[in-house]
């Protein structure tokens, strides 16, 4: 369950081998650090080894890179992956995403379909924004993480469960990434982003997410959603349900997308979080450091301290 965009900024952390990650993005650096691209290059495949990725969604992003400045200044970690979310019609953030590849990252696209119809993206009706947006993640030729439509099996968006047909989702997701795969964006890794289900007070009507499973042709990795919402949760009952249900019909690389926790007990939760990526075998996660529901930033000692023990020897020292 996660609180609406417009009024938040996230981390995204993911228990991290920075130098994993890099020997898939690392071909560019030298073009990266000049602020330019090569429409040519070819990109390797992001690394998916588990406990690869160190990620930031902070605010102010994609308009401005300060967030994640700060957020490197109060933690002294520099994140591998940088999120934003993308309204419908909105464009591939090219400049942004070159300042994020000169910090050695790999953008993370949260694009959002709000009130648009999954069936007409199906149908192509959208194609001419589809192929615009597809030719400049190619044009930008370093690595993209591209994910559409998040926590669809969740009921508070208006792709989402109740709201629009399964079965229209699947169809536009694979068309959307037909149209890239059309013009050569060979350089996204495809992330499908479900929330976590759920019987919880306040958070029931949360169901399997294998009725909008696109198929594994159409998906490079799996994002679970997620957040601790009081102090005593851990990852196991948090997050094994989902990850079982999703093992069931894909063995995709896993990666905790979006999560946070409270002030209260934050530390032991943050380390809990770490401890459940590598016994699961995960990719690694996305922390949500704003304001929202509750306060998920990273801010006390404690916690700060807790984070850095988390990324351990995968993150690099913040500049």
């Amino acid at each position: 369950m996660r609180i609406p965009p417009v009024v938040i900024g996230a981390v995204a952390l993911a228990a991290a081998a920075a130098i994993a990650v890099r020997a898939g993005i690392d071909d560019a650096a030298g073009s990266r650090a000049a602020g330019r691209h090569n429409s040519t290059q070819v990109v390797q495949a992001l690394s998916a080894r588990p406990g690869s990725y160190l990620g930031l969604y902070a605010p102010r992003v994609p308009g401005s890179y300060s967030g994640v400045s700060s957020f490197t200044q109060v933690t002294t970690l520099t994140p591998s992956v940088i999120m934003y979310y993308s309204s419908w019609l909105e464009q591939f953030q090219t400049g942004f995403a070159l300042d994020v590849a000169r910090h050695a990252a790999v953008p993370l696209v949260q694009i959002e379909p709000a009130g648009v119809s999954l069936a007409a993206i199906a149908a192509g009706d959208y194609d001419s924004y589809l192929g615009s947006f597809a030719q400049a993640v190619r044009s930008y030729g370093n690595a993209v993480i591209l994910s559409f439509g998040h926590e669809m099996n969740g009921s508070w968006y208006s792709w989402g469960h109740g709201h629009a047909a399964a079965a229209d989702f699947v169809r536009a997701w694979r068309h959307i990434v037909t149209v890239f795969r059309s013009v050569g964006a060979d350089n996204v890794t495809w992330l499908w982003t479900v929330n976590i289900v759920s019987d919880r007070p306040g958070g029931s009507g949360i169901p399997s997410p294998a009725a909008w499973w696109p198929g594994s042709s159409y998906v490079t990795w799996v994002g679970i959603d997620g957040y601790y919402l009081e102090p005593g949760w851990r990852f196991v009952s948090l997050f094994g349900p989902t990850i079982g249900i999703v093992r069931k019909f894909t063995g995709k690389p896993i990666i905790i997308s979006e999560t946070g926790a409270g002030q209260a007990g934050q530390p032991a939760q943050i380390t809990d979080l770490a401890a459940g990526i590598r016994t699961y075998g995960l990719l690694g996660f996305v922390w949500f450091d704003a304001v929202g529901k509750s306060d998920w930033r990273v801010i006390t000692p404690a916690a700060v301290s807790a984070l850095r023990v988390a990324a351990g020897l995968y993150a690099r020292d913040g500049a």
